[in-house]
């Protein structure tokens, strides 16, 4: 299954609490951002993430990444392009791109594996999942 194609642009309003005494976005609220353009991604490609939880999935974070390349500042208006790809039949990545109208501030991803709520064990992604991902490829 591949599905590099899907992506989604979720735009967001840098608030004065994302900052650090420099001004800036503080490091560490990528992360928060890239979870902001990866559930609005999955919102809009018709499966929110309650639906997950409710099928009796989680998808918990197992690795992640962040290159920062331009600071952002209070106010600024942010699109986080959110990219979802399968890396293997167990697990999801999503790419992230951070930018302004004029300069990238960031980019990364973040993998994800599909497990059962109950056990905790990984599985491979529910048919909630691929059933979305193929009706939005065909």
């Amino acid at each position: 299954m591949n599905v590099s194609n899907i992506s989604h642009i979720t735009q967001f309003r840098v608030r004065y609490a994302d900052t650090d005494k420099m001004g800036v976005v503080y490091n560490g609220n990528y992360l928060s951002f890239f979870e902001t353009g990866r559930t609005e991604l999955m919102r809009n490609f018709g499966l929110p993430y309650v639906e997950v939880e409710n099928a009796g999935y989680l998808l918990p974070l197992i690795d992640s990444y962040v290159k920062y390349l331009n600071p952002a500042k209070y106010d600024d208006i942010l699109q986080i392009k959110a990219t979802l790809e399968m890396e293997s039949p167990a697990k999801i990545k999503f790419i992230y791109n951070i930018f302004t109208s004029t300069s990238t501030i960031a980019e990364g991803f973040t993998r994800h594996t599909f497990v059962d709520s109950n056990t905790m064990k990984p599985v491979r992604p529910p048919k909630i999942f691929t059933d979305i991902i193929n009706a939005e490829q065909a």
